[in-house]
């Protein structure tokens, strides 16, 4: 670092030595340029004394320089806050997919892996892999219909499932979704309402005038805003609270695993892709292990065929030892009819992840 001094008759030295008590907010490389900084030479005793010397335009260049991903890692986008984030971060930890993510930046680098995490709103992350931006992220169905955008659908994650509907106040009594045909709609899936309508007003000869607002859509009615409302319903508690009802069901949604068409990181792609499945077969089986008889086998495997066909190991004593997986919902009812029929040593085994 070289200091140009703010008093013209002090003489500036060419260099100064910083002292290992000098916080510093950007990583320099022996690479890197000087870096020249204005400063009144009134701070160079915070310096000496071992306090931390700040500098607002620093501070800048260093969050900029972390906010951003490494050239050649593959760019992987999740929701950074909402009912999907949670879940996200929880999966992917069991994925093994690791990161330590710094306070106020959107940005994370996976801990021994080329992937940077980009954190952004769910509502945006298709289109970000649509158009490249990102290679690959984590968002709703509902999110990439409404977008229009190209991507891949890798996989359905199994969460986050709820359903797009048209909700009427209850109120109103209307039983029959074309009712609506003509009507005021309010809605934050302007695109895939127009969808759901354009049939109906085709059938009738009117047009539905449909309204984009960003939140709080179940208002809508009762503000006198829109005759009907689209929005996702998870538990319905909301929307029984705003006094409304389903009165038609426009899109089944969960979240899905996308990836750009043409994205270059095909192989970490797939890696991801491996990882997240064999976790989710972790969460969803355990392994179910027990000894019985020869002559008991065949039924036994029957009670047990496993998510292929179950592992059966010859005893020394003439019976045999099987294992497979078994769905957890299903797995004291399985044990207790292995017992019945016979087997004994009956162990359930936890899995942490998975590989099919």
């Amino acid at each position: 670092f070289f200091f140009r001094s703010a008093k013209p008759h002090i003489p500036s030295p060419p260099a100064i030595t910083l002292s290992t008590t000098w916080q510093l907010d950007i990583p320099l490389k022996q690479t890197d340029p000087p870096i020249l900084i204005d400063c009144n030479w009134s701070t160079l005793p915070h310096i000496n004394s071992g306090k931390s010397f700040q500098n607002p335009s620093l501070r800048t260049m260093s969050l900029a320089r972390a906010n951003s991903s490494p050239m050649g890692n593959c760019r992987f986008a999740i929701p950074k806050k909402g009912r999907l984030h949670e879940k996200v971060l929880e999966m992917l930890k069991g994925a093994g997919i690791h990161f330590r993510r710094e306070p106020r930046l959107d940005v994370a680098l996976a801990v021994d892996l080329p992937i940077t995490l980009v954190f952004l709103p769910a509502s945006d992350i298709a289109k970000y892999v649509g158009e490249g931006n990102v290679d690959i992220g984590i968002t709703g169905l509902d999110v990439v219909q409404e977008s229009g955008v190209e991507v891949d659908t890798i996989m359905d994650l199994g969460f986050g499932k709820c359903r797009l509907c048209v909700q009427a106040p209850i109120a109103s009594k209307i039983e029959n979704v074309e009712t609506l045909a003509g009507m005021r709609i309010v809605t934050s899936f302007p695109s895939l309402s127009k969808k759901f309508f354009d049939p109906l007003d085709e059938k009738f000869g009117v047009s539905t005038k449909i309204n984009f607002v960003s939140g709080s859509v179940e208002a809508a009615c009762s503000l006198g805003l829109a005759d009907a409302v689209v929005d996702l319903v998870e538990t319905g508690t909301t929307m029984k609270a705003a006094g409304l009802e389903v009165v038609g069901e426009v899109l089944a949604t969960q979240c899905i695993l996308i990836a750009n068409p043409n994205a270059e990181h095909k192989d970490l792609v797939d890696m991801i892709r491996r990882r997240i499945e064999g976790y989710i077969t972790a969460t969803k089986y355990e392994m179910l292990m027990y000894n019985v008889t020869a002559e008991l086998a065949e039924q036994a495997c029957k009670i047990t065929p496993g998510k292929k066909s179950p592992t059966i190991t010859s005893l020394d004593d003439g019976g045999k030892a099987i294992s497979a997986l078994v769905h957890k919902n299903d797995m004291s009812t399985i044990m207790d009819d292995l017992y019945e029929l016979g087997a004994t040593d009956i162990l359930s085994m936890h899995l942490s992840n998975s590989r099919m």
